[in-house]
């Protein structure tokens, strides 16, 4: 009996320092908590209710500026509680808590100012006209530019890299180029920020390779042409360590950017400003082809995601990926 004894002690400490380790890991202390707290800076915020989608625990706000932080814009916002959308509606005016920490972001607190009046729009559909900059009683007919599916060729757009030199998407062929859309005065760390260190993940993991392809690029495509300027966007991509032999950083002409943006589901045009754009997120994988093989919509992507598909890309032809 005392054998049966010694041999089952050790197995009875196992189970109580497991218990004791699961006990006190879900049992913070106060100063846990007030550490977390303080990592998250809270902004009071005001703005329009575009649209709403419950059951992803998002809706789209048009709002203010946001003193010290961020432009006026029009953007998606999620919810960590979907009580916090409860009597909210499309149209509705809006107050709310929006809180950041340094790689994520949220709302709270969300309380209704005033319901939607009958002329006020709750249609979230971009818009087909747009006020242009220097005729505001005028309104301008955004391109008809055909939908980009998987497989098409994407057009030979002509652009400025973070050099000042000007370039064409056709001098990617023979490359498997990744791009995606961000402008350098986005501060809200699930939008610009993180596809941008998506795209910072992506660059190491395939340098890293050893046998890896070296055939491919990224390229960060402004939708804030009018202030990043070609030396904006250089030093943004320093600050993210961009290698200016794999990663170019982009701006270009509004009658260059906007159909490609279009064509893949983002909107902004000349003559709309940051605060009417629909700051949604597109990242394109193109084959050495100039074909389109893989789109990642918003921002679930992963480095590994893209550096995945970027390497399946190398091989691709006519507009054909393993991936």
């Amino acid at each position: 009996m005392f054998g049966a004894m010694k041999r089952f002690w050790p197995l009875l400490a196992g189970v109580c320092l497991i218990g004791w380790v699961l006990l006190t890991g879900c049992r913070r202390s106060p100063s846990d908590l007030a550490t977390d707290e303080a990592s998250i800076t809270n902004y009071t915020v005001r703005g329009v209710v575009k649209s709403m989608k419950p059951e992803d625990l998002q809706l789209v706000i048009k709002h203010e500026e946001i003193p010290g932080y961020m432009m006026a814009m029009t953007m998606p916002f999620s919810v960590r509680d979907t009580n916090e959308l409860r009597g909210v509606t499309a149209g509705d005016s809006v107050e709310f808590r929006m809180r950041v920490t340094e790689r994520d972001g949220w709302i709270d607190q969300l309380r209704v100012t005033s319901n939607p009046t009958a002329t006020e729009s709750t249609n979230s559909s971009p818009v087909t006209a747009t006020p242009t900059t220097n005729a505001p009683s005028a309104f301008r007919v955004l391109p008809n530019v055909p939908e980009l599916k998987l497989g098409d060729l994407i057009p030979d757009y002509a652009l400025t890299n973070q050099q000042g030199v000007p370039f064409k998407l056709s001098d990617f062929r023979g490359q498997a180029l990744a791009i995606t859309f961000i402008f350098t005065r986005c501060p809200f760390p699930l939008f610009c920020p993180r596809v941008t260190d998506g795209f910072a993940t992506t660059q190491k993991l395939l340098l890293s390779r050893p046998n890896g392809p070296t055939n491919w690029q990224l390229l960060s495509l402004t939708f804030d042409p009018e202030y990043d300027s070609p030396e904006t966007m250089k030093a943004y991509g320093q600050r993210w360590k961009a290698d200016p032999k794999h990663w170019t950083l982009a701006t270009g002409a509004f009658d260059q950017i906007e159909p490609l943006a279009i064509s893949v589901g983002l909107y902004f045009g000349r003559g709309v400003s940051i605060a009417d754009q629909n700051h949604n997120l597109r990242t394109l994988v193109i084959s050495p082809t100039g074909h389109l093989v893989q789109q990642f919509p918003g921002n679930q992507w992963t480095g590994e995601e893209l550096a995945a598909a970027l390497t399946a890309a190398t091989e691709a032809k006519d507009g054909r990926s393993s991936f």
